[in-house]
């Protein structure tokens, strides 16, 4: 999945994450490790897409916003992954703040 977003193919990247993160939810838990990182994946893959929408950017964020929560509720502030997540939804914050302000222009 990683792999997929690395090569840019970022359609077939939210499409397999969209099928299997509900399962790992379901198998692993909200709070899993590998629940939370393909959640990562899922969200940069949607706000790195050159061609993704405000919509996108908006649902990026949103999704890095509960995983960072349930990462610093499970592994506390200073894990790796919370401290990766926290820089993902910065990126996407900033992301979505740049498409917002050239669309305002």
């Amino acid at each position: 999945m990683a792999t997929l977003k690395d090569l840019k193919h970022f359609e077939e990247a939210k499409s397999l994450l969209r099928k299997t993160i509900p399962v790992a939810r379901r198998v692993l838990g909200e709070g899993h490790h590998l629940t939370l990182t393909m959640r990562w994946i899922c969200a940069e893959a949607l706000y790195s897409d050159p061609a993704a929408t405000l919509d996108d950017l908006r649902e990026a964020v949103t999704i890095l916003e509960d995983a960072e929560r349930t990462a610093r509720r499970v592994f506390g502030l200073a894990n790796p992954l919370t401290m990766g997540i926290e820089h993902e939804l910065q990126k996407s914050r900033a992301a979505l703040g740049a498409r917002g302000s050239s669309k305002g222009s």
